[in-house]
């Protein structure tokens, strides 16, 4: 079966198109995985702070909408729009997040760990508890967070986001719990070193410091997670895949990474 035939049988039901709705859409992770779901047959609507990037991504096909998921009257804003559109969500993809600096808990910046908990934990809340109507009018729902190997995995520098991860991780999981019995699937994808604008955004905008992170090793690219999404959602119904972890064969784990040395130029 095609995945445009998948996607109709599955969620929508006699020929209805599901609804895919991705925060964070407007780059990496996010908007290929906007873009991967609009190719398996889902109507996405795609969501972030950039609307002019996520006019890209959406297409013609898709539906963009400025989102802010630090702000839950943006939240509660962006929703409103898709259920008066759409009147349900068969999948939300909590994709929006990110890391912000690298500094030990003794020289901690507050307004990193802050950004780093509203981004990646109450935005993660206040999305799903806005969206859990919607998924809960659709035929079949599923929820994809996008954690990290941080979510598991500790190293120096790294407490804040590690802290926000292993919370999308025990959300994650609470989650499974709370909609067991319900047709709503829940699943984690937990990445490791994914080349994407995250460590651009970690280091503040400095790009030698970002470029240091992928140097000697093939990083995952935004596109091998959003067909790990795509596999996710495209299970028979009554199959949930709880946790999906995927690193680049060159990392062991978040602080192990073989690195082939740099060519001596010249």
């Amino acid at each position: 079966m095609d995945g445009g035939g998948f996607a109709s049988v599955y969620f929508g039901g006699n020929g209805v198109t599901p609804v895919a709705v991705i925060t964070g859409a407007s780059s990496g992770i996010g908007a290929a995985t906007a873009i991967a779901l609009g190719r398996h047959g889902f109507k996405v609507v795609v969501g972030a702070r950039r609307l002019e990037r996520l006019a890209r991504v959406a297409g013609e096909e898709g539906v963009a909408l400025r989102l802010d998921v630090t702000d839950e009257a943006s939240v509660n804003d962006f929703v409103g729009q898709v259920g008066k559109r759409f009147g349900r969500i068969d999948v939300l993809v909590n994709n929006a997040g990110g890391a912000f600096g690298l500094n030990p808990i003794a020289e901690a910046v507050d307004d990193d760990w802050i950004g780093m908990w509203k981004t990646n934990v109450l935005g993660l809340m206040w999305m799903t508890r806005a969206c859990l109507p919607l998924l809960r009018k659709a035929r079949r729902g599923h929820i994809v967070n996008i954690g990290s190997i941080a979510g598991f995995e500790t190293y120096k520098g790294g407490a804040g986001y590690t802290a926000a991860k292993h919370a999308v991780r025990a959300i994650t999981r609470t989650l499974r719990l709370e909609l067991n019995g319900e047709p709503i699937r829940v699943t984690e994808i937990a990445p490791g070193l994914v080349e994407t604008e995250f460590s651009l955004v970690r280091f503040h905008g400095d790009r030698k410091a970002a470029r240091s992170v992928y140097e000697g090793i093939k990083p995952l690219t935004a596109e091998d997670i959003a067909d790990c999404v795509v596999f996710a959602v495209t299970r028979p119904p009554h199959v949930d895949i709880d946790e999906i972890v995927v690193r680049p064969v060159a990392q062991a784990n978040a602080v192990t990474v073989a690195r082939k040395p740099a060519r001596p130029k010249g």
